[in-house]
């Protein structure tokens, strides 16, 4: 047998030629001086005190504005204003108008947001181009921009129409008033339907303020009950004289307990 004869070279796929295998590796982020840094702890010492200054002025937000509170929930009151919180506003708007409220709430609550966020949610599948620019990326681009001036027009909508003034009324924490729901002047005043727009013991609701301790005199009462005031149109009391003055005599005599 001769030397050299019947020898094979044979090639294997698997091993990466090293001109190959260098362009896979990573970069060696050493050739950028200045411009990288270790994580540890550097980059997280970083974000650690990022996150502190603003926990810090959340906190000191808090503070300065504490949450609104309401009085305690009365499921008696008919003419509570609920509103949800401003992320929800443009929602809230949504179920104002007339094909989306009412028999068409489905419309609204479900029907109008899914499509919309669905449309989101297809965008990046709908748009698979290269293309990071805006103006080369129509659908994506036209999707987000909808989406904003929709939930920016009626989150101000929501704000712009909503009734403050009765809001910040109905949902002021009053003390506890002792009312005798047997004397004759409650009675009269469930009557004449002051209880529906005053609460069920003169707390106040959405259309009308709250009647204890109102440092007003009798007569002062009688006229505004006759005459009216504010929003309360003249002509709501239609008892007499004498139920008038009774009535305004209780009210008078309310107070803070």
């Amino acid at each position: 047998m001769h030397r050299g004869k019947g020898m094979k070279f044979v090639g294997d796929s698997r091993v990466v030629a090293p001109e190959l295998r260098k362009k896979m590796l990573p970069k060696d982020y050493s050739e950028y001086p200045g411009k990288t840094e270790a994580f540890w702890p550097n980059f997280l010492l970083k974000e650690w005190m990022v996150g502190a200054v603003f926990l810090v002025g959340y906190l000191c937000l808090t503070i300065a504005h504490p949450s609104p509170l309401e009085r305690i929930a009365d499921p008696t009151d008919t003419g509570y204003i609920p509103l949800p919180d401003w992320y929800f506003l443009f929602l809230y708007q949504l179920l104002k108008y007339t094909y989306a409220s009412g028999p068409y709430t489905v419309v609204g609550a479900m029907v109008i947001p899914g499509l919309a966020f669905g449309a989101l949610l297809l965008a990046p599948f709908l748009d698979r181009g290269p293309e990071r620019r805006p103006s080369k990326r129509p659908l994506a681009t036209g999707f987000m921009l909808l989406a904003i001036a929709a939930i920016t027009f009626l989150t101000w909508q929501s704000v712009a129409t909503h009734d403050w003034e009765a809001a910040e009324r109905q949902g002021q924490i009053v003390e506890k008033v002792e009312v005798d729901k047997s004397a004759e002047g409650y009675k009269i005043a469930s009557e004449n339907t002051c209880l529906t727009c005053h609460g069920d013991s003169f707390q106040g609701g959405s259309a009308g303020p709250n009647l204890t301790n109102v440092q007003l005199k009798p007569e002062e009462i009688a006229k505004i009950a006759k005459e009216g005031k504010g929003k309360m149109p003249a002509g709501v009391f239609k008892g007499d004289d004498e139920q008038l003055k009774k009535l305004s005599e209780f009210i008078a005599g309310l107070s803070k307990k």
